[in-house]
């Protein structure tokens, strides 16, 4: 029998859900959730020590995968949870879920998103820093 283990929970990011994340739909707007995301990755990204990100060394995102639950209405408290995932040489994926922050049983949202470290220099994607990469493990 295999045991499985739960992923590494990165961060918890709690999002207050502003009036004008809204749509014309009276919900939040498909793109702004790419913007909860990203402000769980900074939030991570600040918890770590220096040296992610400076003239040697930058994340940028590859790709972002979200798969719509439910419909965020305004006003809402939502959280974002970021957890470890795949570890390469260059990158890591990183899975979400967004919830709701006092009913952490309704799901809006969940993905993952890839992210690659390059030398902003020269654009070409370089090892992770070793302490992003024990912050992962």
């Amino acid at each position: 029998m295999n045991e499985t283990t739960a992923p590494k929970l990165l961060v918890r990011a709690p999002v207050t859900v502003r009036w004008g994340d809204m749509d014309a739909y009276t919900h939040v707007n498909n793109s702004v959730y790419a913007t909860y995301v990203e402000e769980a990755r900074l939030q991570w990204f600040r918890s770590l020590d220096a040296g992610w990100m400076g003239e040697d060394a930058a994340p940028i995102l590859a790709a972002l995968n979200t798969n719509f639950r439910k419909p965020i209405e305004w006003p809402a408290e939502i959280v974002v949870e970021m957890f470890a995932g795949r570890v390469g040489r260059s990158s890591f994926t990183a899975s979400f879920r967004i919830i709701n922050r006092h009913a952490p049983d309704v799901l809006y949202a969940e993905g993952d998103s890839v992210l690659v470290w390059i030398d902003p220099r020269s654009g070409k994607s370089i090892e992770l820093p070793p302490h992003v990469r024990a912050a992962l493990g």
